[in-house]
């Protein structure tokens, strides 16, 4: 399964931010053999941007850890809100 997490941030705590979730990418792909990406919507609106972490093919296990990994990395401290998860799965598998 994918798993798409969508969250705001202030516009000022941005660069704090992707310093935290940057490293926690990293580890949890290595760690777990997880494609992932930081993605952001171009334009802010009220001073916030809205950013998505993208999982690609998480094997089972893979959200627990990474909630912890989110834990550890402190990034309640910057994010607007909650983080909205959403799960998609292959309807066919490429070749």
């Amino acid at each position: 399964m994918d798993l798409y997490i969508y969250y705001q941030v202030k516009d000022g705590d941005a660069p704090s931010l992707l310093a935290a979730v940057v490293p926690m990418q990293a580890a949890l792909g290595a760690l777990h053999g997880v494609a992932c990406q930081l993605k952001r919507r171009p334009q802010a609106t009220d001073g916030k941007q809205t950013w998505m972490e993208v999982y690609a093919a998480t094997p089972d296990g893979f959200a627990a850890a990474l909630e912890r990994a989110v834990e550890q990395a402190g990034l309640s401290a910057w994010i607007v809100g909650p983080r909205h998860t959403e799960v998609f799965t292959d309807l066919v598998t490429c070749a």
